[in-house]
């Protein structure tokens, strides 16, 4: 089986191999008028099945599960289980249907909507990282269906009487969450004074959503005598009509080299906002002005900048929650020098493929792992990660509290005790630093046009940052966005876990349930 479609055309195309055309049965359906009413009957179950919403639907489930015994048993000569007997028919499809078997799982929608049918699923993949998420998608949350969470909180409820089914892998969610919780609370006990509040107008505090930064470089002018300079891709910030907001480069002699950012919001005459649009970009690629002088700043200078160790960054804006809404405030010194005292204790190590095609930030001197992340960034995912190992411990505790059987035996070893247990947490909250450290680097971007989207479906929440991966590629981002990772907004570590945890609403029930 070739390919892996969304998770809808994995179910229909799983389904049209296992169940036969009716032309296959002409002793059933002895006319081409009855093969095409059956045909169509099966057509419209394809469709009934496709949808997302319908992937933990057991009704609808049960009925493609039947389809396939009955082509199955026919085949072989009997009959199939009563259609309204879900157990029964999964039992026929684990012991009489053949396996579906992919091996190039990549991230096991196949073997996934294969489990879903009620199909022996086997998938593999010469990449690591697509093994660890199709075991994590298809294999864990089998092994401790129907099993309460063993968090304090979940505990202690229970016992005064709050009791409630736990169906599928929805008491591992619910400890993933809570670990998930605790990791994001202690590493803002640990590192929330490198996050401060905005201050307003008015005198009150808000939350950043994000900083947004612009590279520069020393300009080639004399006249500025080295002064460095901006390279901005656009100086919009939202586009939304009735909310848009933008910055000005300011010139100032008592500003440092000669400039300052400054935030503005209101209403924009269209030629003003396509000259905002376009930055200090003078051309494609990495062709500037200089914003003191408006001097040409070519590629070469650049790079030979980058190359040199020469580029720096200045914070452009500051993004901040309002009430529903964003605010969009001018940079201030006392936020852009707390940002530059983080101090990580530790970095990536190793350069990044010198394959310019695909990795156009080499070429401006940004050779290393280490050098994608602003040191504010680095200081929280080696904190995060950091606190992974630190829930699986916590979390090894109180499965033990919580009655588990005190096994050893890890989870990569087919282990089902205390210890999997823990380990498959911790594989989940290590999903949720990966997928921060996706939305927190020096090649994220802002979407200034994401007013209002939401990444997890809650109310006032927004996507704005795109993530490092928004193209296959490390592209070269001139003006990007660091994200707060305790906000409620943007690219927050709680985002990061919800994220991880949209696929156990519809994770693969074991056969006992």
């Amino acid at each position: 089986m070739v390919g892996a479609p969304a998770f809808g055309g994995s179910r229909a195309v799983l389904f049209a191999q296992l169940v036969d055309d009716p032309s296959a049965w002409p002793d059933r359906f002895p006319t081409e008028a009855a093969q095409e009413a059956e045909r169509k009957r099966l057509h419209a179950i394809i469709a009934e099945m496709v949808p997302w919403e319908a992937s933990n639907n057991e009704t609808i489930l049960n009925k493609a599960r039947w389809e396939i015994a009955r082509s199955v048993a026919w085949d072989l000569g009997e009959e199939p289980p009563p259609r309204e007997d879900g157990r029964a028919i999964l039992d026929y499809l684990q012991t009489k249907a053949p396996p579906v078997y992919d091996p190039f799982s990549g991230g096991g929608s196949i073997p996934l909507e294969a489990q879903r049918l009620g199909l022996r699923a086997y998938g593999s993949d010469l990449n690591p990282v697509a093994v660890l998420i199709g075991k994590a998608l298809v294999e864990i949350p089998p092994k401790f269906a129907g099993q309460p969470p063993v968090n304090p909180k979940a505990r202690a409820e229970a016992v005064h009487g709050a009791l409630r089914a736990w169906k599928g892998a929805q008491g591992l969610a619910e400890d993933v969450r809570y670990y998930g919780q605790w990791m994001r609370d202690e590493a803002e006990r640990r590192i929330g004074h490198l996050y401060p509040k905005a201050r307003l107008a008015d005198g009150t505090e808000a939350t950043v959503i994000a900083w947004l930064w612009a590279r520069t470089v020393r300009s080639p002018d004399p006249a500025t005598k080295g002064a460095m300079v901006p390279l901005v891709s656009s100086f919009l910030l939202a586009t939304k009509e009735g909310k848009k907001a933008w910055v000005v480069p300011v010139i100032d002699a008592n500003a440092p080299d000669g400039w300052r950012f400054e935030v503005r919001t209101g209403t924009l005459a269209k030629p003003e906002e396509e000259r905002l649009k376009k930055g200090t970009k003078s051309a494609r690629g990495s062709n500037f002005v200089c914003v003191l002088t408006g001097a040409s700043i070519n590629g070469e200078h650049v790079k030979a900048e980058g190359m040199a160790g020469r580029m720096g960054a200045r914070l452009m804006a500051i993004v901040a929650e309002g009430n529903r809404n964003r605010l969009y405030l001018s940079p201030t010194a006392d936020h852009e020098g707390l940002a530059l005292t983080a101090d990580p204790r530790w970095e990536p190590e190793g350069e990044l493929p010198n394959d310019p095609r695909n990795f156009w930030a080499i070429l401006y001197g940004l050779k290393t792992f280490a050098s994608l992340f602003t040191r504010r960034q680095l200081v929280a995912l080696t904190t995060f990660s950091d606190l992974v190992a630190e829930a699986r411990e916590k979390a090894l505790m109180d499965a033990s509290a919580a009655g588990l059987p005190d096994d050893p035996t890890p989870l990569h070893a087919s282990g089902t005790g205390t210890t999997a247990y823990a380990d498959a947490i911790a594989t989940y909250l290590a999903f949720g630093v990966d997928r921060l450290a996706d939305r927190a680097s020096t090649v994220c971007s802002w979407d200034t046009g994401a007013e209002g989207k939401s990444s997890t479906g809650s109310p006032g929440r927004s996507a704005a940052i795109r993530g490092t991966f928004s193209r296959q590629a490390i592209p070269m981002m001139w003006d990007y966005a660091e994200g707060n990772v305790f906000s409620e907004s943007a690219s927050n570590f709680n985002d990061a876990i919800g994220w991880v945890l949209k696929p156990f609403d519809t994770a693969v029930r074991s056969k006992s349930e």
